[in-house]
C-alpha cells in the first residue's frame, strides 16, 4: 500500500516515519520534530518551575529566561546538526558513516550551544598550559540544569534528574564555582521537591 503525500510518492511504513519540509526542501523525521518540541518545552517547564517556587535562583539570571523559552537548542534546527542528529536516532542505521556525522555534529553543537559544560573546556596548543576548565556564567549554568531536567520532566519523575547527575558528576568538568553552583541548585530544587511530596500526603 502507498500513500500519497504532497512531494514524492513514498510507502506507507516510510511515511508514517518522515514528512517533507516545505520550507527547506530536505527530508525531516516527524519523530524526531516531536522529540525536539517535547524537550524544548519539557526546558521551559523546568524554568518556569524555578521561577515559581525557587525565584531566589532565577532572580539572579538576566538571559536564561529567554534562552530556556525561546532559543534552547535552536541550532539542532541547522542541516547540519539536524540531518546527522536525525539519520543516527531514528534512521535505523549506525554505520561507520552515521556515527562519524552524528558526532561532527554533537562537536558542532557543543561550540554552538554554551549551557553545555563541555563548551568551556580549553585545551591549548601548548602542553604546558594543558586543558583548563573554565567557569560557566550563572545564566548558562541555569539553562543546563533545565537541559538535564528536562528529561525527568518528560518520564513525569522531577526526582530522576538527581540519580542522573550523581552517576555522571564526577565525570563532568566543572570549574570549582560552576560545580558549587551547580549543586547549590540541584540542592535547592531537591529540597523543594522533597518538601512538597511530605506536603501532598
Amino acid at each position: 500500500m502507498i500513500v500519497v503525500m504532497k512531494g514524492p510518492v513514498v510507502e506507507k511504513s516510510q511515511a508514517l516515519s518522515f514528512f517533507y519540509c516545505r520550507k527547506r526542501g530536505e527530508k525531516m523525521s516527524f519523530q524526531y520534530d516531536q522529540y525536539l518540541e517535547r524537550h524544548r518545552s519539557n526546558v521551559k517547564r523546568g524554568f518556569d518551575w524555578l521561577s515559581e517556587n525557587l525565584p531566589e535562583i532565577t532572580k539572579e539570571a538576566t538571559n536564561a529566561g529567554w534562552n530556556a523559552e525561546f532559543a534552547h537548542d535552536k541550532s539542532k534546527d541547522e542541516p547540519d546538526e539536524y540531518e546527522p542528529y536525525d539519520a543516527y536516532f531514528y534512521g535505523n542505521n549506525r554505520s561507520y558513516q552515521v556515527v562519524q556525522d552524528y558526532q561532527k555534529a554533537w562537536l558542532l553543537h557543543i561550540y554552538r550551544n554554551p549551557h553545555h559544560w563541555q563548551h568551556w573546556i580549553l585545551i591549548n596548543d601548548d602542553p604546558k598550559e594543558g586543558e583548563i576548565v573554565l567557569e560557566m556564567p550563572y545564566d548558562y549554568i541555569l539553562e543546563m540544569i533545565c537541559d538535564w531536567w528536562s528529561f525527568s520532566w518528560q518520564s513525569g519523575d522531577l526526582l530522576e534528574i538527581f540519580k542522573w547527575y550523581n552517576d555522571h558528576s564526577e565525570y563532568m568538568k566543572l570549574a570549582p564555582k560552576t560545580r558549587e553552583t551547580v549543586n547549590d541548585i540541584l540542592g535547592k530544587i531537591k529540597e523543594k521537591l522533597t518538601e512538597e511530596k511530605i506536603l501532598a500526603f
